[in-house]
């Protein structure tokens, strides 16, 4: 056991639940109006739970145990066989384990901005559960888990692909499926707290270090450009959305810098591990410029209501990235060198992206139904409309003045 690297690993874990807990629930729950704040609240914290108990039964095993090309194995079920002096590399399988279970936190949590304020509490635990066994886990054994994308070389440094273009794509399905709030596009209220989402934001900058860097799974040179890179990105990203908003709306709003950071957050991701300095620079300035450019595609031309924008800023920011992964990764552009040419190494990510979003969609698709039939998706015109569902679904209120 490296002390060294396992103090890092420590840390980075903690960064990362920091990121779903508080830092995505605020970033939400600033985001929609008074009346959902608590129920958006109740869904992040409850994904993590519910996130941290499927990742302990059957979630790892099925992720990282196993040789098979498409799924693990549940040899470690209920993490058998892993042990206070089980190793994971240099450090203990089980930091290894807790590592990788914030993650699977994240990436359902994540999807929560897509149907907030009309989804049924209970549709929202049966579609995770049901999602991280069978859309997660088997697409983190493809990338990370020894899976046939791995053997093809597909990069993925930290979860473009794992995290943000499953998440995406299973947001874009469940909004659909949902249909838009009342009032969409029109009378939908702004966000209800800028202060709280912003706050929200910035735990997840801060967060998204144990995120990237974390995923060196070691305290080294890795580590600390991958963290350099993720800020660049973050920060280009920043001034890139403000810009246009500026340009497009005569002024520089808080919640469009915000949504900018994220996007550039997103981007940088899967590329962090490979790129250098430029190639964060680069992926911060693309990533403002098309994931905008989506926000309004997704609602206005494919009319969706993918509520807090979660496909356009965290599904295209994923393939983004993904795909400009091997270019940037060039000596060219300051990266860490690639051992084949950009042009296969680009087949691989597009190969990668393809599969994934495919995948994800068709079985995305098909949970959300069984969970139609099983519980239903909406809440009642009433709670939508005059309850709120922190009142409906909870029989709480946010704010009691």
């Amino acid at each position: 056991m490296n002390d060294a690297n396992t103090a890092w690993i420590l840390v980075s874990t903690a960064l990362v639940l920091l990121m779903t807990l508080p830092g995505l629930a605020l970033f939400y729950a600033g985001l929609v109006s008074s009346k959902n704040t608590l129920s958006t609240l109740a869904q992040c914290f409850v994904i993590a739970c519910l996130a941290s108990i499927i990742w302990f039964i059957c979630g790892y095993s099925l992720a990282f145990n196993g040789d098979g090309l498409y799924f693990g194995d549940l040899n470690k079920i209920f993490l058998s066989g892993i042990s206070i002096d089980s190793l994971s590399g240099d450090i203990p399988e089980t930091l290894f384990v807790m590592f990788q279970m914030t993650f699977a936190i994240i990436t359902p949590a994540l999807i929560v901005g897509a149907f907030v304020e009309r989804i049924k509490f209970s549709a929202v635990i049966v579609i995770t559960s049901i999602w991280l066994i069978l859309v997660y886990s088997p697409v983190t054994h493809w990338v990370w888990g020894g899976g046939w994308l791995a053997q093809m070389g597909v990069m993925d440094f930290a979860g473009g692909l794992v995290v943000h273009t499953t998440a995406g794509i299973s947001a874009l399905v469940i909004a659909k499926a949902l249909g838009a709030r009342n009032g969409f596009p029109k009378s939908v209220k702004p966000p209800h707290s800028p202060v709280i989402a912003m706050v929200g934001a910035a735990l997840l900058w801060v967060g998204w270090f144990g995120f990237n860097a974390g995923s060196a799974l070691a305290a080294n040179q890795n580590a600390a450009m991958a963290m350099l890179v993720t800020h660049i990105s973050a920060a280009s990203a920043t001034i890139t959305w403000m810009v246009i908003d500026w340009y497009k709306n005569g002024k520089p709003g808080l919640v469009g810098m915000i949504t900018g950071m994220v996007a550039g957050l997103a981007t940088v991701t899967p590329a962090s591990g490979f790129i250098g300095p430029l190639g964060g620079l680069i992926l911060g300035i693309s990533s403002g410029a098309v994931c905008y450019w989506f926000v309004g595609f997704v609602k206005a031309s494919l009319n969706i209501d993918d509520s807090l924008d979660v496909f356009a800023v965290h599904g295209v920011g994923g393939i983004l990235g993904t795909l400009l992964c091997g270019l940037l990764a060039t000596q060219q552009f300051g990266g860490l060198g690639l051992d084949t040419n950009v042009w296969d190494q680009t087949k691989v990510q597009i190969i990668g992206v393809l599969s994934i979003a495919i995948y994800t969609y068709i079985v995305t698709t098909i949970i959300v139904a069984v969970t139609n039939k099983l519980v239903g998706l909406r809440v009642s015109d009433q709670e939508e409309n005059t309850e709120g569902c922190d009142f409906g679904s909870h029989g709480e209120s946010s704010y009691n003045l």
